[in-house]
């Protein structure tokens, strides 16, 4: 018998009423993430209104404001954008991979990797959108240094570290799985 890969289909039917339903109610309780991605698309309209605030404040100051200064907040908006692709990702890839496929009607604005994102591609957009968060957060500590300290900023910089080592081990560890996968299909 050869193992199952995870792209594989289930077939056939469990044998006896028991295992039928147990088997279906595992099945049926991926629905108890569904609340969860709405909570996370709902976390987008709170993220919406940290954005609004961040630029009310710094187009109100403009005038008054350093080139500094307004180079930190469009460094923090960027950050906010960053979170914010990050939170879409993981809802339309966590909602299609795990709950239930996105039935979209073919419609013309769905993004083209929408159907094609699978577990591992969220891990590495995951860890990309964390690591281009962590450097815009070690930006920031390198334009404001005076106010945070040094080591404040060699933190956020083995930090950051941390996250590029990490995405890269995992990028690694894909890349192995996907050749050993290609070799057993060969």
């Amino acid at each position: 018998m050869q193992p199952m890969h995870p792209t594989d289909h289930t077939s056939g039917r469990a044998p006896g009423l028991a295992e039928r339903s147990v088997e279906r109610g595992i099945f049926a309780s991926r629905w108890i993430l569904a609340p969860i991605y709405v909570g996370l698309a709902l976390s987008l309209l709170m993220l919406l209104v940290k954005f609004a605030q961040e630029f009310w404040e710094m187009a109100s100051g403009l005038v008054a404001s350093s080139s500094d200064d307004v180079i930190l907040g469009v460094l923090s908006l960027i950050d906010l954008s960053l979170m914010a692709n990050l939170l879409l990702m993981i809802i339309f890839g966590g909602y299609q991979n795990f709950v239930s496929k996105l039935e979209l009607d073919g419609h013309v604005d769905t993004p083209d990797w929408i159907g094609n994102v699978g577990f591992s591609d969220i891990k590495l957009k995951l860890m990309a959108s964390i690591v281009a968060i962590s450097a815009i957060e070690v930006l920031q500590g390198f334009l404001t240094i005076e106010q945070v300290g040094t080591r404040t900023v060699m933190w956020g910089m083995a930090v950051h570290m941390t996250f590029v080592v990490s995405a890269l081990l995992l990028a690694l560890m894909d890349w192995i799985i996907a050749k050993s996968r290609a070799r057993r299909t060969v």
